[in-house]
């Protein structure tokens, strides 16, 4: 206590997923894609009521390119496209840490809950893209102080999320990177204990992050289709998770794979073929990249070809 004001510590909520049956979503990068065919995808994705989930990457240039390249800002963009996916979890696989203050990313968080009616989730990760540092004067520290910066976030959102933060006096926290002093976060969100953090880690500490502070686990967009990368950190942390006396089956798991567009069709039912490993892995979370700039089409038949066979054969 001080001043009179609570401060609040890391909680460890029983996690939130969306819903029991396996989840599916479509993912759609916002690079080398314009605003009319995204607008146009994700209304499709509305339309269809086949996923479960709309995703985006984070990224302020092309992760592809030395430096440079084409790329929409992603949490302005989940909001303009929250309108077109009524009733789907909308999340990002990850936002990066290194340039989004936590106590900016609550605030930002709790009008997309508010948006999607309790229905989004906060994707975080460490942050990595030089090129995406550099130019624009934003720090990357070494590894291991993003991952403690991370770890510091995940306590702020949390914090922020807290009954505590809806009124005065506020909440503080003792934080070497984020410190809170009487912060509050008014209006709260929708859901009670705020939207449900999805962490990105891969390493050693970042899997433990995620174990003791998260509710759910997406692997990286870069490993997508690979089973037995996703099967180990899965089992990884279910035995961290119960070493942290969590319960394992409240915790979310999800796996990516990647639906080719046009005449493809083999390719898709190759992507249909993995997403059934995933499940089979113990994936509760199924995420569909199409390329963005298939529009519609790409979206269509990734519904047909493998989201719908997919539910058919998962309930």
């Amino acid at each position: 206590m001080t001043d009179g004001r609570p401060t609040v510590e890391p909680v460890r909520p029983a996690a939130t997923r969306p819903g029991h049956r396996i989840g599916i979503g479509f993912k759609t990068s916002p690079q080398d894609v314009d605003w009319p065919t995204l607008d146009a995808t994700w209304a499709a994705a509305g339309e269809l009521g086949v996923f479960d989930a709309a995703w985006l990457n984070d990224h302020l240039v092309h992760m592809g390119q030395e430096r440079g390249g084409r790329s929409f800002e992603a949490l302005t963009l989940a909001a303009a496209l929250a309108h077109r996916v009524p009733g789907l979890w909308i999340g990002h696989g990850v936002l990066s840490n290194t340039f989004r203050h936590p106590a900016v990313l609550a605030k930002a968080a709790t009008v997309l809950d508010h948006v999607t009616g309790g229905r989004f989730i906060v994707g975080l990760g460490a942050g990595w893209h030089e090129p995406e540092h550099e130019p624009y004067g934003i720090d990357l520290p070494p590894i291991g102080e993003r991952i403690s910066r991370l770890i510091s976030a995940v306590r702020v959102l949390r914090a922020l999320f807290s009954p505590a933060a809806a009124t005065l006096p506020g909440v503080d926290l003792d934080d070497p990177f984020y410190p809170l002093s009487g912060a509050t976060n008014e209006p709260p969100p929708v859901s009670p204990l705020g939207p449900p953090i999805w962490l990105g880690g891969q390493k050693e500490r970042g899997l433990r992050i995620a174990a003791e502070l998260a509710d759910g686990w997406i692997m990286p967009g870069d490993r997508a289709g690979d089973v037995a990368y996703f099967r180990g950190k899965r089992d990884d942390l279910r035995r961290r998770l119960e070493a942290a006396e969590r319960e394992a089956d409240a915790f979310s798991f999800a796996g990516q794979v990647v639906s080719p567009a046009g005449a493809d069709a083999a390719g898709r039912r190759e992507a249909l073929t993995t997403a059934r490993a995933f499940v089979a892995a113990g994936a509760t979370h199924v995420v569909v990249g199409i390329a963005a700039a298939g529009g519609p089409d790409a979206l269509r038949l990734a519904a047909r070809d493998v989201a719908v066979p997919l539910r058919d054969a998962t309930g």
